[in-house]
């Protein structure tokens, strides 16, 4: 009997201090879910705005929302204020928010240069999202590997352009400037290509970014049907770049 009522007593001890650490953990739990969905508000682009707008005049072109901390991007602007006197260095687009790196004294000191496109080229545009473009890190005069991903019983992916000549980033993260830097006209691709490789790691573009290339006939064919029936990545590939070794990778070679 002693020993019924003695197990009786140490399984309600366990019981309840089991309930206790459950409750603890629960409690543990909830906090920590309340922590990441405690919400900012902060504005978001809400028209389509072009590059060179005035602070001043997005008041109908953004609006205020409340986005949860865990997704904020590191920048993101809670009030107009915070741009007085500034203008967009870049195109906006809807859904985007709001980011003090994309706004600037003058639309001069961080828009896009022009460069001289080499004879018998062609450009040709891709909309990619902001991982497949080092993460909106590239500007007009750098050099980029096209990657193109095609799906089917076997599929495969390959190197298949090297050195491809940017000549527009249409919303990238705009990069730093450096004084006395020419504000109009065309310049040289190795200028730019210096400017970027000294910019400060910045936030990543929250949408999709617009890449132009200048590329042959055949190889502006394959950027084509790559973008239409496959996937395409880009790599920042400087003239110095190895593509030494590369092969079409496939599911039977990956790991090899």
């Amino acid at each position: 009997m002693a020993r019924r009522v003695i197990a009786a007593v140490a399984a309600i001890l366990l019981a309840s201090v089991g309930a206790f650490v459950l409750v603890g953990y629960v409690g543990g739990a909830d906090q920590r879910a309340m922590a990441g969905m405690a919400s900012t508000s902060v504005l978001v682009v809400r028209s389509p705005i072009a590059q060179g707008t005035p602070a001043d005049q997005l008041i109908e072109l953004v609006e205020p929302r409340e986005l949860p901390a865990k997704t904020l991007v590191p920048g993101a602007v809670t009030t107009l204020d915070e741009l007085t006197g500034l203008v967009a260095t870049t195109d906006l687009q809807p859904g985007e928010q709001l980011l003090a790196a994309r706004f600037a004294n003058s639309v001069t000191e961080t828009a896009p240069h022009a460069v001289e496109i080499p004879a018998g080229m062609q450009e040709v545009s891709v909309l990619l999202e902001p991982q497949r473009v080092v993460g909106g890190h590239l500007t007009a005069g750098d050099t980029v590997g096209v990657f193109i991903s095609l799906s089917g019983e076997v599929p495969q992916t390959h190197l298949l352009l090297h050195k491809a000549l940017v000549t527009q980033v249409q919303g990238a993260v705009p990069p730093p400037t450096t004084e006395g830097a020419a504000t109009t006209g065309a310049v040289p691709a190795a200028e730019l290509a210096t400017t970027a490789e000294s910019a400060p790691p910045t936030a990543a573009p929250s949408e999709s970014v617009m890449v132009t290339l200048a590329l042959t006939g055949p190889d502006a064919e394959r950027l084509v049907f790559g973008s239409e029936h496959g996937t395409v990545w880009l790599s920042k590939q400087p003239a110095d770049a190895s593509t030494d070794g590369t092969r079409i990778v496939t599911p039977e070679n990956v790991l090899q």
